[in-house]
């Protein structure tokens, strides 16, 4: 099987240094370097369409612009690639839902990829109306994903459910196709949700022993429901023509972090509910004397970003090892990301797909 690559849009705005935002952290001002613009983000769409990558991720969040907006107007620049647009359940209904989808697959010809995202945060949800706790968001997710799919069937639904109720639900047209569903979670209550409605279960980028045992649970999980997920992984990435350019740029990376913004954004990420974040920050300790957690996977993005917050470090053979590694274990998709975006994809694109390629690993769109 050939590996899926997607890159991602900073629609938080780009720069050649950390760009914060994410779980329970703020943006900054770094993103303004470069504000994301659909001029700019169109340039990096169309050149990770040109490089090779599936599709690209947008994120969600009061930190950025809206993921629907910014793609629906992304896909008339660009040709192929798709998009995996971030949503969360508790902001929209499972009936429009599942008609936006439909009408994005055929206004776009089919480029719609959907990562559902139940909401890690509950003062976030809160500022958009939704105040269920974690638990209950989850049980809505479950509710709401069963919902779309019976719809994107083609059935008419009623549902009376303990978060959401629909009656005589139906869509006039259906998405053709209908999009993937891309989650992810750490916690018990996420495995749940993966193993009942994910076609990709996606998870932030641990190290290989951490990866290994999630990829383990959820497959575990699944099976018990007569499914078969698709695994993913979402990381950064630095990759230069040798180890020893990459892991420079790490340390320039290092030194324009301003230390009472890591202390900071530390301290608002140590508060955050996810298991995820918290399992990244177990990483790193807010420390910047141990950021290799792995040979070739640096954490030291997180001390400035929430979420995601480890990257891929080292000459283009080395990344194209480490991917190998990822993908023994079960990974299939790779969603990565650069600093500064735009330049990073031509690094990796340029630099890490060739080698994949005569690896018999990757083949072009």
């Amino acid at each position: 099987m050939s590996l899926t690559f997607h890159w991602f849009l900073p629609t938080n705005g780009d720069s050649r240094h950390i760009v914060g935002g994410g779980h329970g952290s703020t943006p900054g001002t770094a993103g303004s370097d470069r504000p994301p613009s659909i001029a700019y983000l169109g340039q990096i769409a169309r050149s990770a369409e040109q490089l090779g990558f599936e599709g690209v991720l947008t994120p969600t969040g009061a930190w950025c612009e809206d993921a629907w907006l910014t793609t629906a107007m992304l896909t008339q620049v660009t040709e192929r690639l798709k998009y995996l647009v971030a949503f969360r359940p508790g902001q929209i209904g499972p009936t429009l839902a599942a008609q936006m989808a439909a009408t994005y697959q055929r206004q776009s010809g089919g480029r719609l990829l959907l990562n559902v995202v139940t909401g890690g945060e509950s003062a976030e949800q809160r500022a958009y109306g939704d105040f269920l706790d974690k638990d209950a968001r989850y049980a809505r997710t479950d509710e709401f994903l069963a919902i779309a799919r019976r719809l994107w069937a083609g059935e008419t639904v009623d549902h009376d459910g303990a978060h959401l109720r629909v009656e005589r639900a139906a869509l006039t047209r259906l998405p053709d196709p209908v999009p993937p569903v891309y989650f992810g979670g750490s916690s018990p209550a996420a495995g749940e949700v993966a193993a009942r409605h994910a076609d990709v279960y996606l998870t932030w980028g641990e190290p290989p022993a951490m990866v290994r045992e999630k990829l383990a649970r959820v497959r575990e999980l699944a099976a018990a429901r007569g499914r078969v997920v698709r695994f993913g992984i979402r990381l950064h990435v630095i990759t230069r023509d040798t180890s020893a350019q990459a892991w420079a740029e790490t340390e320039r990376l290092l030194a324009g972090m301003d230390p009472a913004r890591v202390r900071a954004t530390q301290r608002a990420l140590a508060e955050s509910e996810s298991v995820g974040q918290r399992r990244m920050l177990a990483l790193h300790g807010g420390s910047a004397e141990r950021l290799e957690v792995h040979p070739g996977l640096w954490a030291g993005i997180g001390l400035l970003r929430g979420g995601a917050g480890t990257a891929l470090v080292g000459s283009h053979r080395e990344v194209a090892d480490l991917i190998t590694e990822y993908h023994e274990l079960g990974i299939d998709e790779f969603v990565l990301s650069g600093i500064p975006h735009l330049e990073e994809a031509y690094w990796f694109g340029e630099g890490v797909l060739p080698l994949l390629a005569a690896r018999h690993l990757w083949r072009r769109p």
